[in-house]
């Protein structure tokens, strides 16, 4: 078994995905309802994270608040890989300047762990590839 952070609480494991690029795995079975881990990076200025991801296709930003953002995108951390999908299994959610990661269901082991990015920097101009029944189209 893989040395993990303490703030991941199951086993991950990152590989390509069928929905985009690189995705996370769970690499053990995740109860519903269970804080999946977290994921850290570099706090920015919003200002600073909109310019970011102009310059970048592939962006990992979250906004925090009007005012603060987090840029994963040189974080270690398995969760940076969370693909969208319009059925996820987990939810993101901000607590305390963090990011957590929450599963909505049971996630089995070798399951592809996802969840509604909801508004983006993309404003409806990115293909969704998620392949959720009922999926919206676009990002």
């Amino acid at each position: 078994m893989s040395a993990r952070p303490a703030y991941q609480k199951y086993e991950l494991e990152v590989r390509p995905s069928r929905i985009d690029g690189l995705g996370v795995f769970a690499a053990q079975a995740i109860a519903g309802a269970r804080k999946i881990g977290e994921i850290r990076g570099e706090s920015i200025s919003v200002d600073d994270a909109r310019i970011r991801a102009t310059r970048s296709e592939r962006i990992m930003i979250v906004e925090l608040s009007p005012r603060r953002a987090i840029d994963f995108s040189k974080s270690a951390d398995a969760m940076r890989y969370t693909n969208h999908s319009c059925q996820p299994n987990a939810r993101l959610d901000i607590r305390q300047g963090r990011v957590e990661f929450y599963a909505l269901r049971a996630i089995g082991v070798g399951e592809e762990i996802t969840v509604n990015y909801g508004q983006t920097h993309h404003e409806g101009r990115l293909v969704c590839r998620c392949g959720a029944v009922g999926c919206i189209g676009r990002l």
